[in-house]
Parts: C-alpha cells; sequence; structure tokens
C-alpha cells in the first residue's frame, strides 16, 4: 500500500480534469516565460539608467544604447502580459512584478531626462501622480470589482513610451520638434484617461456599496422574527 489512488478503470492513471491539473502547475510555477520577461524588464531598468547617465547623460551613442535597453523593455511589457492571458500563466508573482516593472521603467525614464534638463519637472510630476494614484485607486475599489484596461488607457502607454524614447534619443531639428508634441499628446491621454478612471471608480464603488445594502437588506427580510 503507497496510499496513492489507484487509476479509475480504463484510465491512464491520470488527475480528474487534465486541463485544469496543467493550468495549476503553469500557475503555480514561477520560471514561466511571461514571467521571465518581467524579470527581464526589472533588470533593464537600472541598466537603462546607467547608459542613460553615461558621460553626464548627453553622449549620443550611449543614449543610443539606453534607447536599445527601453524599447526592449517596452516590447517585453506587450508580450508578458499576452503570454501571461493567452496560455494561462498567470502568478501571483506576475500580478505585483509585471505593473512595478512598467511603472519602474517609465517613471525611470521621466526623471532622468528631468533630471538631465530634457523634459520639465511638472510634465514629469503629472504622469507619475497620474500612474500612482490610479493605482492606488484600483486597490481602493478592488473589492467591488476590476477597473478594465481601456483603449484610451493604452494609447497614452503608447503615447508615453513612444515620447520618452524620442526623448532619450539625441534627435535634433524637425525631429526634436515632433517629440515635443508627442509628449503633449501623452499628457493630454494621461490626464483624460486619468480622470475617466476616477469616473468609472467613483461609479463603480457606488454600484458596489448599493448591492451590499441590496444584500444586507435581503437578509435581515429573510430572517424569521424573533
Amino acid at each position: 500500500m503507497t496510499g496513492v489512488p489507484a487509476p479509475a478503470p480504463g484510465g491512464t492513471g491520470r488527475a480528474p480534469g487534465g486541463k485544469l491539473g496543467a493550468a495549476a502547475v503553469n500557475q503555480a510555477s514561477l520560471w514561466n516565460i511571461a514571467n521571465i520577461l518581467t524579470m527581464v524588464r526589472l533588470v533593464l531598468v537600472p541598466a537603462f539608467v546607467v547608459l542613460l547617465l553615461q558621460d553626464g547623460g548627453y553622449d549620443p551613442a550611449w543614449r543610443a544604447w539606453a534607447w536599445a535597453a527601453f524599447a526592449v523593455a517596452m516590447i517585453t511589457d506587450i508580450f508578458d502580459g499576452h503570454l501571461a492571458r493567452t496560455y494561462n500563466l498567470v502568478t501571483d508573482f506576475g500580478k505585483i512584478a509585471d505593473p512595478i516593472a512598467d511603472k519602474a521603467i517609465m517613471a525611470a525614464g521621466l526623471i532622468c531626462l528631468s533630471a538631465l534638463g530634457d523634459l520639465p519637472w511638472w510634465v514629469t510630476g503629472v504622469i507619475l501622480f497620474r500612474e500612482l494614484g490610479i493605482t492606488l485607486m484600483r486597490f481602493w475599489v478592488i473589492r467591488h470589482g476590476v477597473i478594465p484596461a481601456s483603449r484610451g488607457g493604452k494609447m497614452k502607454t503608447l503615447a508615453q513610451g513612444t515620447a520618452v524614447g524620442m526623448y532619450v534619443l539625441a534627435l535634433t531639428g524637425p525631429l526634436a520638434t515632433l517629440r515635443w508634441w508627442v509628449m503633449a499628446l501623452a499628457v493630454v491621454l494621461t490626464v483624460a484617461t486619468g480622470l475617466d478612471y476616477v469616473r468609472q471608480a467613483v461609479v463603480l464603488r457606488r454600484r458596489g456599496l448599493a448591492a451590499e445594502r441590496a444584500a444586507r437588506a435581503a437578509r435581515a427580510a429573510a430572517e424569521p422574527p424573533r
């Protein structure tokens, strides 16, 4: 006797619900491709900062290398989430590390560019305040539901990544002017989508509280009189 249940007659010895069992293994596995890409992005954050600030932060060659690190980080941001959802590779580590990596690479780029005098500090402040505020707001309403990522939010992320990438490169002439407009678009989308998230959060919380009150009233009505 080994204590291991025998397979059912005609069975293969597999646990019931083979696909569900495989999904559980995937969810428990830290070393899946989605998490590895997230870890790569986290490692790229300090590498990006070091490359960008080499030789005082104004060497075009070093800034090109910094742009390459930033571009790889932004690309992995697209693929790790897609892989996690498509192949059921969602883990607790990924849920925590993925948004941290997203915010870290963007914050590093904005802060370094402002410190070098390439980007006004108020732009960095507006974007970082929005990102931190929306993250906290998601936790505020999480017991009532999840605010889904909107198309505007995806456009905001694309605009921010493109603008920061253009500022990292040592551009001159018309391209330098173009990056100003791209950053202006990113700031507008940042503020607009932030306000929309606030609206969604308020509506979601009101509905959640109303549902809780209705549930309490229903339970109280169902209780027999004492």
